[in-house]
Order: C-alpha cells, then structure tokens, then sequence
C-alpha cells in the first residue's frame, strides 16, 4: 500500500507499509498517517497558524462580517478554518487537505469576502465590468451551487455580489450571469476558458484564485484548462488550493504552481473519521442482493447512500428497490440535470430516504443527514472509498459505511485494515502473515511496532 505524505515543509515521502496485526477499517488510515509522520521526523507544532484562534473575532474580521456568523449561530472555527483563514489573509499560498464537511468552504469564504469588502470600504470598489476580483474554480454545478450557498449567506451585510458561470448552463446564461461589475466569480473550467476565448470574461484584476475539491477537477482532465486560467491572471495572485486527497494530477499542479505553498491539513484528512464504523460483510456464492435486502431492514437514523461503479449497475439496483416497494431516487453522470437535482433535493428533504449513485455523489455531495453508506460494489481505488465514506459521519455526527465484500475486493479491505491482501476467507478474516517491506521502523497509533518502506524522497 503506497501512500503519498505532504509535509509543511513541501517534501514528498512515498511510504509502502503493513501494520503488524489486523484492524478495523476505521483505524487502519489513522495509524498509517500517524506512523508516517513519525519515521520522517515531523510533528505538528503547537502553534500552527490559527492554533489560538478559538473564536472568529480573534481573526479581526469586519464587523459586518462577524454580524452574520453570529445571526448564523457559527461561533467556533473548525480545524481547517484556523489554520487557512489567516494564512489567505496575509495573501500566502495554501494547499489545504481536507475531508468534505470539515468546513473549508467558509475557510476561503471568509478571507475573500473580508479582503473584498475591505478594498470598497477603503474606496476602491469594483467598477469595470465582467472583471470579479475573486475566481472559485469548482469541478462541477453541483458543487458550484453549494458553494454559491455559502457566499450568498455570508454577503447578506456586505452586499458583495457573487455570480455564477457553471458547466450545465448554457454559454448565453453564463454570460448573462456575469455581465455588469461584480466581486466574485464561482466557475467550472471548461466553462471559464469558453468565456475567456469569446472574451465575455476578464481576469486582469483577480486578486485570489481558489480551487475547492481540486482532486475531482484534476481528475476530470482539466489542467490544461487551470494552466491557461492561472495564465489570465496576474502574476502576484493569491492561490489558494483545497482538495480532500492529493491524487498525482493535484501533485502536478502543486509542483507547478504550488511550490512555496504552506501545506496544512486538518486533523481527519486522508483518514475514516473516528465517529464512522464499518461493517464489512461477505457475499456467499454471488447472492449480492439477499444480504443487501437484511442490510436494508436495519433502519438507521437518517438517510442512506447505496453506491455502485456503474451507471448500469446504479439504475439496475433503483429498479430492484423500486420493485421491491422501496422508495429510492438515482444520482448519476449521463442523466438529465434537472432531474438529477430533483431527485437529491427529495434525498436532501428527507422525502426518500434512499440514494442510488455512482462515484459522482461521493465527490463534494454535501447532505447533512446521512447516516449510512452502503458500497454494493466496492471501488477499486482507496480514493474513491474514502470520498464514498465522507458522505457520512460529518461534522461530529456518527455514521455506518456497510461494505458487500467479494473476493475481488480482497485488496482494497485489507489496505484499510493494514494487512497483506492474502485470499478471502469466510466473514473477511485475513489471515496470512504480514509483510516486513524494509527494516525502517514505525510505532502506529497503539503503540504496536511495524515496517515502512521508504520509495524515495522528493525535494519541493
């Protein structure tokens, strides 16, 4: 199991480790990010940017602002926001890694709109138009309306304007979107570089340039897209980048623009939050469904998400449910739009409780009351898994990631639970013995001892 470990100092340590007895899937990426960072030397020091930060008014935020987080009852900073809102104040590039619900949205939020408001308080508002002053990069609408949600509930007393131009709405909505002087600009890639080759868009005065769930953008094979974007910009923008994994796309990007960056990360990034619980059950001789169907009688407290890899896959289970008498909606890519949101808004309502989808909700969906996962089919990568988990267990609540386990998928639970992927046995019991990949030595979270293999070390 290899994974890639981002130190403030910007080195890069690729660590290849087994841990010594079997564990839960919960604890598993715990232990492995705390026994990494305790072979390279690094612990996290006391005064992190924003360690004394317990309330929003120790960061000298407008009043106006501080006026709506207090009409908005959001008193305490999260992890997250401690440590980004001063260093995007003070114009430092950021590279935050952060699970999804850990409030990073409001991280970057806070410190635009406070910078914003500043410059038009101060005598310099925004007067040309169809040039914001702000650009927020999202990988898709869905996620583009979510952030544009909080934008919109935090410029209640700033009367900042905040515009969208989203993949999803047609070129002439967009342009009708961003006519006239405005601060803010939230926008899809592919989008923003249609508007920027018909010149509907200006980016000459953008102060600071964010990319929120960078992992999925990067992925979707937009950077050549960001590359031509961060060129329309001026040199000094600030840079902001927030991404709940760092896949080798977002390795790229941090290489190339990211270089000086402070890299900080709250306390559950690239691990299974200690609220969630896991239950991984074997499928016996192919009968998937009939297990599915005893997981389903086991009512939870809130909403359930059952993900497959497929968009075949997906609505083949919606009809099985339906069929069945179970009320259920569907969540996938290659399904009209407006439907697509119909249907999370019922999720999201409480009006179903059940959500069929493929890998799209498991990237930046934000539904707060879920409180259940269910993997009918398990992805293969670890990535995935853990975007697929942070559906649940959000903001302190409990959760339940429920895993249908087959044979294939003998690799992935045995690299959430630390062990040597041997041949799957009854009720998931791994039993072969553990591999010694060198004899750099570790001491995980219990204080059991175990093995790292260091796979080079690359200077930033």
């Amino acid at each position: 199991m290899v994974f890639s470990l981002l130190t403030p100092k910007c080195a890069k340590f690729e660590l290849s480790q087994t841990v010594t007895d079997s564990r839960r899937a919960d604890r598993g990426l715990s232990a492995i990010l705390v026994s990494f960072q305790s072979e390279i030397g690094y612990s996290q020091p006391s005064l992190y940017p924003g360690a004394r930060m317990n309330t929003f008014a120790d960061f000298e935020l407008l009043p106006s602002l501080l006026k709506t987080l207090k009409t908005l009852k959001i008193s305490k900073p999260t992890d997250i926001q401690k440590q980004a809102i001063p260093l995007i104040m003070s114009h430092q590039a950021v590279v935050g890694v952060s699970e999804t619900g850990s409030g990073k949205t409001l991280a970057y939020v806070l410190p635009i709109l406070n910078y914003l408001k500043s410059l038009e308080e101060s005598g310099d508002p925004v007067k040309e138009e169809n040039a914001p002053r702000a650009v927020v990069m999202v990988p898709s609408r869905e996620l583009g309306e979510q952030v544009a949600k909080v934008f919109k509930s935090m410029t209640h007393d700033t009367r900042l304007r905040v515009r969208p131009a989203l993949g999803g709405m047609s070129l002439e909505q967009a342009r009708r979107n961003t006519s006239g002087a405005f601060e803010v600009l939230l926008a899809t890639p592919g989008r923003l570089v249609q508007m920027l080759n018909k010149d509907l868009i200006s980016l000459r005065d953008v102060r600071f340039l964010i990319f929120d769930e960078a992992d999925q953008m990067l992925d979707q094979g937009f950077l050549p897209d960001t590359n031509r974007i961060v060129d329309c910009c001026p040199e000094d923008v600030n840079l902001a980048l927030f991404s709940a994994t760092v896949s080798k796309t977002v390795e790229k990007l941090m290489n190339d623009l990211f270089a000086k960056a402070e890299v900080i990360r709250s306390k559950n990034s690239g691990k299974v939050v200690s609220t969630l619980k896991t239950k991984n059950l074997t499928v016996e001789d192919g009968k998937r469904w009939p297990l599915f169907e005893k997981v389903l009688a086991q009512k939870v407290d809130g909403g359930t998400i059952v993900f497959a890899n497929t968009r075949e896959q997906c609505d083949k289970i919606a009809k099985e449910l339906t069929d069945k008498g179970h009320a259920c909606v569907v969540y996938r890519g290659e399904m009209d739009k407006n439907e697509r949101r119909t249907n999370l808004k019922k999720f999201r309502d409480g009006q179903v409780g059940l959500l069929v989808a493929t890998d799209l909700a498991g990237r930046g969906l934000d539904v707060s009351n879920i409180a259940r996962v269910i993997n009918y089919h398990l992805p293969k990568e670890m990535e995935n898994y853990l975007h697929r988990a942070g559906r649940t267990a959000r903001a302190g609540r409990p959760g339940l990631v429920v895993n249908l386990v087959t044979e294939r998928d003998s690799r992935l639970i045995a690299a959430l639970e630390g062990n040597k992927p041997p041949s799957l046995e009854k009720k998931t019991q791994h039993q072969g013995k553990p591999r010694v990949a060198s004899k750099t030595r570790f001491t995980d979270a219990k204080g059991k001892a175990g093995y790292a293999k260091s796979m080079g070390v690359k200077k930033r």
